[in-house]
């Protein structure tokens, strides 16, 4: 499992803690915020170390191709700037750096918190328009064609209502009731394969 903009890796490290059997890669383009949770992972197991889980430094753009075709499932939680910009089709070429990553039907969870009046600016920086469930039909669903996926699932929750998101992240933002969470998965397509990549068995 693949958690891009991973932030300080809480949600990783939570993630591998309940799952000792599965491999977990938390993916973060600023190495800052993940200094202290990437020396606890190297500790003894009875004080917080684990073996299923690794950190890297790594931006939307220039994703390790040591990933290629790796990723059964890749999450992105609350995503900002140029990752932003990516998962909202703005950048189509993003999308498809995504889907090299996946295996054949892997799935993609991205969630999206957006305080129209107070991220106005940030969305016209990015070139964004605030998005909704009208737009992940109209606009997304075919940019995410287009990249090798499939938008199966999609909807919008108030803070209020917010699932149990263990990030730390999503515990700042659910204070502002103003801030509607937005949510999609899909499903990349087994025909959709980026020419050159292998999958690993």
């Amino acid at each position: 499992m693949l958690d891009i903009g991973t932030g300080d890796g809480l949600f990783v490290y939570q993630c591998a803690r309940r799952n000792p059997r599965k491999f977990y890669i938390g993916i973060d383009a600023s190495a800052r915020p993940l200094e202290k949770i990437s020396e606890k992972i190297h500790r003894k197991p009875a004080k917080g170390g684990l073996s299923n889980v690794l950190f890297v430094q790594a931006a939307i753009e220039d994703l390790p191709a040591d990933l290629d075709g790796v990723a059964d499932e890749i999450h992105i939680h609350f995503p900002w700037g140029s990752l932003l910009r990516a998962v909202t089709g703005a950048e189509p070429h993003l999308l498809r750096e995504l889907r090299r990553l996946c295996t054949p039907e892997a799935l993609l969870e991205v969630i999206i918190g957006i305080d129209e009046e107070r991220d106005a600016a940030e969305l016209a920086r990015l070139g964004i328009a605030p998005l909704n469930v009208a737009a992940i039909e109209r606009d997304l669903r075919p940019a995410y064609a287009n990249a090798g996926f499939e938008i199966t699932e999609r909807g919008e929750r108030l803070p209020a209502d917010w699932p149990d998101l263990q990030t730390s992240w999503a515990k700042r933002l659910a204070g502002n009731p103003r801030r509607s969470l937005i949510y999609f998965i899909a499903r990349a397509l087994r025909d959709s394969t980026p020419s050159g990549v292998k999958y690993l068995s």
